[in-house]
């Protein structure tokens, strides 16, 4: 019996054949591109943010006095963006999260100082130590333990928690001002663009945490936008009821003004019908045919212009004292 011949069937060589592989959506190079793009506007928003102050602080440097100002958002914003700065000094590619939190510290530190220089001594005493204890203090001791006590990306994760807790704690400020609007129906005290700036620059900054997939910037952000947007929704919707407000009490002003002026308008006028009563009757009893008019003419202009002003029981003394005058008595003082 004759063996079967052994026949070789030639393997399939897979790199004959161009198949395209499947392309990744987006590479790591378009990635870091895009959230360098993202990082630099956010940059630029957060900037405009520090700057917002400038107006007010020009004021105070005109008038040498700090006024009602509070010198608490700006010593917390220093502190905020201090730890910011050195967090991003620690962190692997954080070039964008220094430098502008870099640039709010030159903002807040110029606003704090001047702060120190125009308030009220009393005032300037509590910034003082304040700035002291929580900006020289706290941050000091902060970088101390970081770098002394902690080791590897324990310390990213120290400073990145504190950036965090302080960050959603100046997002979440303006709750006071949002209960004023509940409360007064008005948007007087919230400011629109400040709102829709800090809410655009939460949501930018948002972003730029999805793309470089960091934590602690994304949740503080995130946290930010929920508050900004609830923000833009009130004012919204109390923008056209501060307005009906507004116009309500302008009319009620324009009133009760133009009641007072009419009120006013009747009492001169019996003031006046009383007063050529009296002359007449003092001239009746004197017997002679015209009254005395120097004495009237001096003070009855006197006496007109200050209707408006003197409550009844001064326009009574007053003129008690007129008529004592046109008598020929001597008022002694």
């Amino acid at each position: 019996m004759q063996p079967y011949y052994n026949l070789q069937i030639p393997s399939i060589d897979h790199h004959c054949f161009n198949i395209p592989s499947t392309a990744p959506l987006a590479t790591p190079s378009m990635a870091a591109a895009l959230s360098f793009i993202i990082g630099f506007i956010g940059n630029i928003i957060s900037i405009l943010v520090f700057a917002s102050p400038i107006k007010t602080f020009l004021q105070v440097v005109k008038k040498k006095s700090t006024e009602n100002y509070k010198s608490i958002p700006y010593i917390t914003t220093l502190l905020s963006t201090s730890l910011w700065t050195f967090y991003g000094l620690l962190k692997p590619g954080g070039l964008l999260v220094w430098t502008v939190n870099g640039a709010g510290v030159i903002f807040q530190f110029i606003y704090v100082t001047l702060f120190l220089i125009y308030a009220p001594k009393h005032l300037k005493v509590k910034t003082a130590k304040l700035v002291g204890i929580l900006n020289v203090g706290f941050v000091g001791l902060v970088i101390a333990v970081t770098l002394l006590a902690l080791h590897g990306s324990v310390r990213l994760t120290f400073v990145g928690v504190l950036c965090a807790g302080l960050t959603v704690g100046m997002y979440a400020s303006p709750l006071s001002a949002m209960r004023s609007v509940i409360k007064t129906k008005s948007v007087e005290f919230m400011p629109f663009f400040l709102s829709f700036f800090l809410f655009l620059n939460a949501a930018i900054w948002s972003a730029y945490a999805v793309l470089v997939q960091d934590f602690f910037i994304g949740v503080p952000n995130a946290v930010g936008v929920l508050l900004g947007s609830a923000q833009l929704i009130l004012y919204a919707v109390y923008k056209n009821k501060s307005n009906i407000i507004s116009t309500k009490s302008t009319e009620k002003m324009e009133k009760e003004g133009c009641a007072h002026l009419v009120k006013g308008i009747i009492q001169m006028q019996a003031f006046h019908e009383d007063d050529e009563e009296a002359l007449k009757n003092r001239s009746l009893n004197k017997g002679t045919s015209l009254p005395k008019p120097p004495v009237n003419r001096q003070y009855s202009s006197q006496r007109l212009l200050k209707t408006f002003s003197l409550n009844p029981y001064e326009v009574q003394s007053n003129w008690a004292h007129v008529d004592d005058l046109e008598n020929g008595e001597k008022i002694h003082p």
